[in-house]
């Protein structure tokens, strides 16, 4: 598996190997062993999946706060994403920073995205399908986000506002400046 870092330490792409023959390909998307070989000791307890119809679908910046925090690697089963993860870390060097990758179906790349960050994606065409793993159960009460286009983050996203496709929820989420972080910065952790 090719590993490569990002500014957010922490945030890894990562793109298993496919082996290739005339009847297409086959990849071990994910493997315990692998990725702890990789640093990631994340321990996955759910797979979501979600479809978007329209390019320029926007979801997040989501995150869950503690006690329920969440781990995600994300990948494209179909089409493309420019992906985003945004450090909420207080204390962190990165603390409000954010790195976007572009994940492809056809190229394999996920993104593994720590707790105490938020994520957002972008689909680049129609008809998308993204998949994800996450290391706590989904729990209602701990569910937060940021809105996508908050001036302070300045993330630069492949579509105008004016034709970004939000959920009413996405649409109405609050400021970074207003967001007093549970997260903690631990020196040494990723």
């Amino acid at each position: 598996m090719d590993v490569k870092t990002t500014d957010l330490p922490g945030v890894l792409v990562l793109k298993p190997r496919r082996f290739a023959d005339q009847r297409g390909y086959f990849v071990e998307t994910y493997n315990r062993r692998t990725f702890a070989k990789a640093g990631v000791d994340a321990q996955f307890v759910q797979d979501n999946q979600s479809f978007s119809a329209k390019a320029g679908t926007i979801r997040g910046l989501h995150f869950q706060l503690p006690p329920a925090a969440q781990a995600k690697l994300v990948r494209a089963v179909r089409g493309a994403i420019f992906d985003v993860a945004v450090d909420l870390r207080a204390g962190s060097p990165t603390f409000g920073r954010w790195i976007g990758e572009t994940l492809t179906a056809g190229g394999g790349e996920q993104l593994l995205i720590p707790r105490g960050f938020a994520h957002a994606f972008c689909t680049l065409e129609d008809d998308v399908e993204v998949a994800y793993k996450v290391d706590d159960f989904y729990a209602p009460t701990c569910d937060s986000g940021l809105i996508w286009n908050d001036p302070d983050l300045k993330i630069e996203w492949p579509v105008e506002a004016s034709a970004a496709v939000l959920s009413d929820k996405d649409a109405k989420l609050g400021r970074f400046a207003d967001f007093v972080s549970p997260f903690r910065f631990e020196a040494g952790a990723p």
